[in-house]
């Protein structure tokens, strides 16, 4: 645990040496990245996970404004102050994504290079994000839009925490189309819309990884969590005065079948994530996989952090 950013911090760490923070996303927590501690940590890095705020064994504060990026960061760098680190790389999927990239326009001096997962960067919209998707939840239901209103996605999900993680795992993975979600209509709760989940084992992923971030959930509820999507309009606006061009060193992977970049990303996320980045290093995209590639493809994914921090900041040791 640590004290950061007045709020208590949980971490998940594992070998000694250069630090490299993973940030998660939504429904995640630091476990969705534990194969990778594992691998970088074996490797000779200090690879740390935080639960981010709202998520685990991390405080829960009050309030959208708790949830910006701005405030998270504030935490991501009273981590690093922690570790007795001026920089550290960061890596990040979904939320965490969003979130490393704003960091590296915020405090990019903090910022050794940043290795994203799915989700590319694009600059500041020019309206807010709930302009778009309400009205695409005119036609079909959209998650984006069914999760703004307190209270309703958070009593849904938390009723059927084990059900509703199953589901919507599977059906943003490349096992399924995650985008058949929106053949759906309005007014319909998000366990109507998935696909009812395989029994687990998956090929990917086992019953005892499953029960470890189900329980979670289960303790804690998703508003925590529910919260980093009622910020999003908040995110816009505080985001104004920043730079649109990332500075530092950049990996980029991405899975063949990710819905992120199918849906949510414009029409040629690559390129205009290339015009806003000065030091784009690498991109791949990995076969067979979708949003949760670091677990659908374990191997492929350790083998490009491995790759990317050798570039980044030297072998282990250096």
């Amino acid at each position: 645990m640590v004290d950061t950013n007045g709020i208590r911090l949980h971490i998940a760490e594992q070998g000694r040496g250069y630090p490299v923070i993973f940030c998660h996303g939504f429904p995640h927590g630091w476990f969705i990245w534990h194969r990778q501690l594992a691998a970088i940590g074996a490797a000779g890095y200090h690879a740390v996970a935080p639960d981010l705020r709202g998520y685990g064994r991390t405080e829960v504060p009050e309030g959208v404004d708790t949830y910006t990026n701005a405030a998270v960061i504030g935490d991501l760098l009273g981590l690093l102050d922690e570790l007795g680190a001026d920089r550290a790389v960061f890596v990040g999927l979904d939320f965490g994504a969003q979130l490393v990239w704003e960091l590296a326009l915020r405090a990019p001096d903090r910022v050794a290079g940043v290795i994203v997962l799915n989700n590319p960067y694009a600059p500041r919209s020019p309206k807010p994000p709930s302009s778009y998707w309400t009205k695409a939840a005119e036609r079909h239901f959209l998650h984006l839009s069914y999760f703004q209103e307190p209270g309703v996605a958070d009593v849904e999900l938390a009723a059927r925490p084990r059900e509703f993680l199953a589901n919507v795992y599977y059906a943003l993975s490349a096992d399924y189309h995650y985008l058949d979600t929106w053949q759906n209509p309005p007014g319909l709760g998000y366990l109507d819309v998935l696909p009812k989940a395989p029994a687990l084992p998956w090929s990917w992923l086992t019953e005892s990884e499953f029960d470890y971030l189900s329980g979670e959930f289960e303790r804690t509820g998703f508003t925590g969590g529910l919260a980093w999507y009622r910020a999003m309009d908040r995110n816009w606006e505080l985001s104004a005065d920043l730079p649109t061009t990332v500075p530092v060193p950049v990996h980029f992977l991405y899975g063949e079948n990710d819905p992120d970049m199918e849906g949510f990303s414009g029409r040629d996320p690559l390129a205009v994530m290339r015009a806003h980045l000065t030091d784009l290093r690498a991109v791949e995209k990995v076969p067979g996989a979708g949003h949760l590639v670091q677990l659908e493809r374990t191997g492929a994914v350790n083998d490009f952090l491995l790759t990317a921090l050798g570039e980044l900041v030297g072998p282990p040791g250096a």
